[in-house]
């Protein structure tokens, strides 16, 4: 049942409407014109985990700890009676008490009292938290691809530039190339694998199209860690991204930049062991912080945060970028 579905029905009959309110899934209120709380259904008393006399009475703006204390949503929410408007799908975007990070979709529309047929407020309140990460995952997955094109020219530029020509024939040089380039495609294979991989088979699938140049570039080998698919895609990801960068602006861009990757296993939160990886690059041109966070910053964190339930830091220091990655085993 939509709220204009809702709103005819509640027109039509006091106990019939009083019924219908109390099985609603979604959160309902009725408010006053002074928009304080008249009645509210169980969802809402579910939802919020509120009581009864925490709700009815209190203004909207001073419910939960607050969060809805927004100046715009009041601002159209009392527009709504006097004016006959209405409000659809205010979003609403913090923590809510015994519920946590959400989004919340506000609408409102009038509607009269069925007692004393004065003017009263309808609010349902909608958990569109979950339809909201899709929608940001999918704009992640879409961003990724071109992305990706991107960065694949580019590396591919810089493997090229990479690939020593003096003292070689040039069906040698088109040979190295070639191995290169097709170093290149495993590399970037790494970050959709279906199959369970090392840590350290991952780091140095990445970096195999630079292990042959000028950089001095060194994987640990210890100790050895088996991730699940989903942690060896995501990781992929990360390195591909840290990788692609030092080609663009870090150690990676010149003769004698220096890039290591290590690892350790420390405790965690609640008796559970932690992965804590670092991307060190030395000899880094010109390191200083960016003025804006780009596309790949936000993939960084997106695999560190949502896809491996973890958190990611990263220091921009006077010989390079220092980058540690930590999610639970």
């Amino acid at each position: 049942m939509d709220l204009d579905e809702l709103y005819r029905v509640l027109r039509s009959a006091h106990v019939q409407a009083q019924g219908v309110v109390d099985t609603l899934r979604d959160p309902i209120l009725l408010l006053d014109p002074d928009l304080s709380v008249i009645s509210a259904n169980p969802a809402f008393y579910q939802t919020f985990d509120a009581s009864r006399d925490a709700t009815i009475g209190v203004p909207f703006d001073e419910l939960g700890d607050g969060q809805w204390n927004i100046e715009e949503l009041t601002f159209l929410l009392k527009r709504v009676i006097p004016k006959s408007a209405s409000v659809f799908d205010y979003e609403v975007t913090t923590e809510f008490p015994h519920v946590g990070d959400a989004t919340m979709l506000v609408s409102a529309q009038r509607l009269q009292h069925p007692d004393n047929r004065s003017r009263i407020l309808l609010v349902s309140i909608v958990d569109a938290t979950q339809a909201r990460q899709r929608a940001d995952e999918k704009d992640i997955l879409i961003g990724e691809l071109d992305h990706r094109i991107k960065n694949l020219l580019t590396v591919t530029h810089a493997v090229a530039r990479q690939t020593r020509v003096e003292g070689r024939t040039a069906e040698e040089y088109r040979d190295v190339l070639l191995g290169r380039l097709e170093a290149v495609s495993r590399s970037m294979n790494t970050t959709s694998t279906d199959t369970c991989a090392d840590l350290s088979e991952i780091a140095r699938t990445v970096l195999e199209p630079f292990l042959g140049c000028e950089q001095t570039i060194s994987v640990a080998d210890a100790p050895t860690l088996s991730l699940s698919r989903k942690q060896a895609m995501s990781l992929g990801m990360i390195l591909h991204e840290l990788a692609t960068n030092a080609v663009k602006y870090g150690a990676l861009s010149v003769p004698d930049g220096q890039v290591s990757i290590d690892w350790i296993v420390s405790p965690g939160e609640e008796d559970t062991s932690e992965i804590q990886m670092r991307w060190e690059e030395n000899n880094c041109p010109d390191v200083k912080l960016p003025e804006t966070t780009g596309f790949g910053t936000r993939l960084i964190r997106f695999a560190a945060e949502r896809e491996l339930g973890g958190r990611v830091e990263q220091n921009y220091l006077p010989e390079g970028l220092l980058v540690t990655v930590c999610f639970p085993m």
